[in-house]
């Protein structure tokens, strides 16, 4: 049946009644993507409820606090139940270990801070799940992420969500603007998490009181070496740290057991000055450390780019806007000069502390909530 765009909208975009709406929501078993699921069914939208099964989740029954565990897909199915609408499981093991968690060991041991939480959206939910949304014949995809679609001048937009301390901007900046056009995001309006709880218990949800991951979910309990000592043997190898004036000071038992900026734990006391982390050589299985001012960037070479602009980024020479290069701190002015459509140097007013290659350098408005898109730090 064609659409009648005459008529009024419905809360998700389309002018037709949510009854003909169809509507996949990608299900964690957590609290947020379940509120998602309800929210809509009760709505009256057609909804099919899809979990992702992403590695043997056998061996991770017992464990808490990460999204893909078995006990997450039983959560996803009784939500589904609860709300009335059918709920699937599919096994995506081989395509996760391929596109995200091989380059995440293959990245640590280059030495870089991989981020495989923005991989997975970008190869694996917003690209197959996606695809296999529209196979439902869904007119749109909805996820539990704490982000806002907006619609502009030019079509849809990524914006910043409401509730600054939940934003997940940072992880979402590879979302192309035609995966925007599909994709939609209920929760990003809200005020705080606690609204999206209270709507759990309304809905009567067995997850309202469920705590939040905290962790990679093939990393428990944030514990990236282990998992790269399995994934990678020879990531445990001994080697020296070395000061960056080119002074032996001690040994290590793998360079996967540090990170750039850590000062805590090095093993080598006795030293007048402060010594942090300011780089890894895997290969020559060299830990490098020096004084904090070491850590200090201000340009930051930036490639893969992902462009969420109105004009083409090449447009200008230079485009004056606010950077996130961790997600866990606030935006930061720079300028960003491109060298192609998919390459930029950014240059930092202000230096920041720890920047490493491996992680998401990500482009917001300095005046608004608007998300430029962004790209990956390498080594230039």
């Amino acid at each position: 049946m064609p659409l009648d765009h005459t008529a009024p909208l419905n809360s998700l975009g389309f002018p037709k009644p949510p009854a003909e709406t169809r509507v996949v929501v990608a299900m964690s078993g957590g609290v947020d993507s379940s509120v998602v699921a309800a929210m809509l069914a009760e709505e009256g939208y057609d909804v099919v409820g899809v979990t992702l099964q992403l590695y043997d989740h056998g061996a991770a029954l017992a464990k808490k606090g990460a999204c893909c565990a078995g006990l997450d897909i039983h959560d996803a199915r009784r939500v589904a139940e609860t709300m009335g609408f059918p709920h699937y499981v599919l096994d995506y093991e081989n395509i996760f270990k391929d596109a995200v968690i091989d380059e995440f060991a293959d990245s640590y041991l280059g030495g870089a801070t991989p981020v495989p939480c923005i991989r997975c959206n970008e190869r694996v939910k917003f690209k197959d799940l996606l695809e296999t949304a529209k196979d439902l014949d869904a007119d749109c995809m909805a996820t539990g992420h704490y982000i806002q679609r907006k619609m502009g001048p030019h079509g849809a937009e990524l914006h910043a969500a409401a509730d600054a301390a939940r934003d997940q901007s940072y992880f979402l900046f590879s979302t192309t603007p035609e995966q925007l056009d599909f994709l939609r995001f209920p929760l990003g309006h809200l005020a705080s998490k606690a609204d999206t709880r209270a709507l759990a218990a309304r809905y009567e949800l067995s997850v309202a009181d469920k705590p939040d991951s905290q962790d990679i979910c093939f990393v428990p309990n944030g514990d990236y070496a282990s998992v790269i000592r399995k994934l990678r043997p020879e990531a445990a190898d001994p080697g020296e740290i070395v000061h960056a004036d080119g002074r032996v000071l001690g040994h290590h038992a793998g360079v996967i057991n540090y990170t750039i900026g850590q000062r805590r734990g090095l093993g080598i006391g006795g030293l007048a000055e402060p010594l942090y982390v300011v780089k890894l050589d895997p290969q020559a299985k060299r830990v490098i450390v020096g004084p904090k001012e070491l850590l200090a960037t201000r340009t930051v070479p930036v490639r893969e780019i992902n462009w969420l602009g109105d004009a083409p980024f090449t447009a200008r020479e230079a485009w004056p806007l606010a950077v996130k290069v961790r997600s866990t701190r606030p935006p930061t002015e720079a300028v960003l000069r491109p060298i192609s459509a998919t390459e930029a140097t950014v240059e930092l007013l202000t230096p920041e502390e720890g920047v490493s290659p491996g992680q998401a350098c990500v482009f917001y408005d300095p005046d608004g909530t608007r998300i430029y898109g962004g790209g990956w730090i390498h080594k230039g």
